[in-house]
């Protein structure tokens, strides 16, 4: 009749077995694993760019920012780079950021600030 038998549940007692076409179940499997897919969101992490000298209404922006990004399900990676004379102002610039993550309120702090090179760099997630 052109069928095969198929094993659906193998560790079952009795193995549970189906008489179908092949080609056509393999089909149906795979379309039942895309769906299943499509309701997952991966999380990505989005950058955030902070000066340490940026001014109030700046840094509230991007605090509001960082909240949206948060809000969505994604990871904060916040940046910020020092270029000049701020390189002898490194503990200033962790501590600016430290206000920074204070300011976002309750989030997990996946990565704390930590100065690497030139950029003082911190990851964040929202709590769950």
């Amino acid at each position: 009749m052109g069928l095969d038998l198929v094993l659906i549940a193998p560790h079952a007692t009795p193995p549970v077995a189906k008489i179908v076409d092949f080609k056509k179940f393999m089909y149906q499997e795979s379309k039942k694993e895309q769906e299943a897919k499509k309701g997952v969101k991966k999380s990505t992490v989005k950058d955030v760019h902070i000066s340490l000298f940026m001014g109030d209404a700046d840094l509230l922006r991007m605090v509001n920012k960082t909240k949206d990004f948060l809000a969505e399900g994604n990871q904060v990676r916040i940046n910020m780079e020092l270029r000049g004379r701020q390189l002898g102002k490194m503990p200033m610039a962790v501590d600016h950021m430290n206000a920074f993550l204070k300011q976002l309120g309750d989030v997990n702090i996946s990565k704390e600030p930590k100065i690497e090179a030139k950029v003082v760099r911190a990851v964040v997630a929202r709590k769950k």
